[in-house]
């Protein structure tokens, strides 16, 4: 995975097949349902989500991401493919000075009835900040809002921060009514504002919407959804073959092919697969040897034999989900040169992780084991659950770590990634890499204000992190969702994981 954390990618529950199809046959079989659905015009959505409710819906952590998908919250702004921020609830906004925007509201209500003004904006955001653990969109910055006038809110940030408008489209800052906040505990279920109204959450295991009649866009076409959450990758991907849901999240490669085109769609994400290498102790500590790894991999023949073609050959950090990127890429520079098979051989044995939460990665580590093990590289593989590995892989036990990291992560802007992956000071530095250059470079992408220099910046950035071979990329992934195209329209293929479902989903 990881994303620090959902590590959404990499904390799905383990849990049988033939366990979890129980909830699904109940959830999904129709009924009171369905009756309610045909009166309400239009049918129900039965939906099977991979990732459980981690945090009882609080909007502070990874549950965040899930009502996004489900089309439950909203904030000021939200973004378009390409990671630029559009309105939401605020119509507009202009920024004022280095550290001060004005937002304007549009009219609109909460799933309670009471409205959407610059007071409960204000409560909303000041929550957000003083959550602990703090969201972590918020991790870098701090912000403070204050109401001016009828539909005006003022956000000031403690530092320069040109990424405001992206930041506030984070799920994690989504704008709920005041009776969402009682004692210590964030409630959005019937207080948020977006097309479907959480109306009731069964633990772990399934969740109720009602569409949301006050909508201030356009209404929902489906009366609601029926959403059951299922860990097991197998078990989503049969639902989907027996006509048990309409939408079936994250469908493994594996099945991929057994379900056929016209149940899997995929589309290019923002996930990069790669090898990290630790470049502060052992055998990696040596560029040269980083070098005969990086010489070593395989993208095309990782994306054949693992992913069956359902993947992409590695361009670089950024792959195709990031769509901007290919235009502004650098070669890498500064790079070592790679040690000979000879030299290889004499180095110790390598440990090699990986973790079992995303199901290719075991499959990639052996492939790739092979082909380090042909440059004269003796491995040693060890592949847990991620829980299991994330705190060795930070503290830099493992020589060699493959991951699958969004590279969007909170802001839908690289510079984030670049940061928390691979400066001196960065929380999620796997490779341990502490490189001057490299933090210079991303230090001056954080600093740049326009979209065209923050992009040549966080590719000049991304050259030499590439040169040091810090990460060797792997491939990029390709996101694969269930539902048959010839019964189901207007599921979101959304590269920045944000949407699934939306308004205009439905059963036609």
């Amino acid at each position: 995975m990881p994303t620090p954390r959902r590590r959404r990618s990499a904390l799905p529950l383990t849990l049988s097949a033939t366990a979890l199809l129980v909830p699904l046959a109940t959830a999904c079989s129709g009924g009171t349902s369905d009756a309610k659905g045909a009166a309400d015009g239009g049918k129900r959505l039965r939906v099977v989500m991979a990732f459980p409710p981690a945090q009882a819906m609080s909007p502070y952590g990874d549950d965040a991401v899930t009502l996004s998908r489900l089309a439950v919250v909203e904030g000021l702004t939200t973004l378009d493919r390409d990671g630029a921020a559009k309105p939401a609830l605020a119509a507009s906004w202009k920024r004022d000075s280095a550290k001060e925007w004005t937002f304007t509201l549009r009219r609109a209500a909460f799933q309670d009835g009471t409205e959407v003004d610059p007071a409960a904006v204000v409560r909303s955001l000041t929550a957000a900040q003083k959550a602990s653990p703090k969201p972590r969109v918020l991790s870098d910055t701090a912000l403070t809002a204050t109401a001016r006038g009828a539909d005006t809110v003022r956000i000031v940030t403690d530092e320069a921060d040109p990424l405001l408008p992206q930041r506030l489209a984070n799920p994690s800052l989504t704008i709920l009514s005041a009776a969402a906040y009682t004692g210590t505990r964030t409630d959005p279920a019937g207080h948020a504002t977006g097309p479907f109204t959480l109306a009731r959450v069964n633990g772990a295991v399934s969740a109720t919407l009602e569409r949301n009649d006050t909508y201030w866009g356009a209404k929902a076409k489906a009366p609601g959804a029926d959403v059951t959450f299922v860990a097991d990758g197998t078990a989503r991907a049969n639902a989907l073959r027996t006509g048990a849901v309409d939408v079936a999240e994250y469908i493994p490669v594996s099945q991929a092919s057994l379900l056929g085109d016209g149940l899997v769609h995929a589309f290019p994400s923002a996930r990069t697969n790669g090898l990290s290498l630790n470049t502060e102790g052992g055998v990696f500590a040596d560029p040269a040897m980083r070098a005969a790894a990086r010489e070593a991999i395989d993208s095309e023949a990782l994306v054949e034999s693992v992913y069956e073609g359902r993947a992409d050959t590695a361009r670089g950090l950024l792959g195709p989900g990031v769509r901007w990127a290919a235009g502004v890429r650098t070669a890498p520079t500064g790079r070592a040169k790679a040690a000979g098979r000879a030299q290889v051989a004499r180095t110790k044995e390598i440990v090699l992780a990986t973790y079992t939460n995303r199901p290719e990665l075991p499959e990639s580590a052996t492939v790739v084991q092979q082909q380090l093990t042909r440059r004269g590289f003796t491995v040693k593989q060890v592949v847990r659950d991620y829980a299991q590995l994330e705190a060795d892989a930070l503290a830099g036990k493992y020589d060699a770590f493959i991951q699958a990291r969004n590279t969007l992560l909170d802001t839908a802007d690289p510079v984030s990634y670049l940061a928390s992956d691979f400066t001196c000071d960065g929380s999620f530095n796997i490779s341990q890499l502490c490189d001057r250059r490299v933090d210079a470079a991303v230090a001056e992408a954080a600093g740049a204000t326009t979209t065209a220099a923050r992009h040549a910046a966080a590719a000049a950035a991304e050259a030499d992190v590439l040169g040091a071979d810090a990460l060797v990329p792997l491939l990029h992934e390709r996101f694969l969702q269930g539902y048959d195209d010839s019964r189901v329209q207007g599921v979101a293929l959304d590269p920045l994981e944000r949407t699934l479902i939306t308004a205009d989903t439905h059963v036609g």
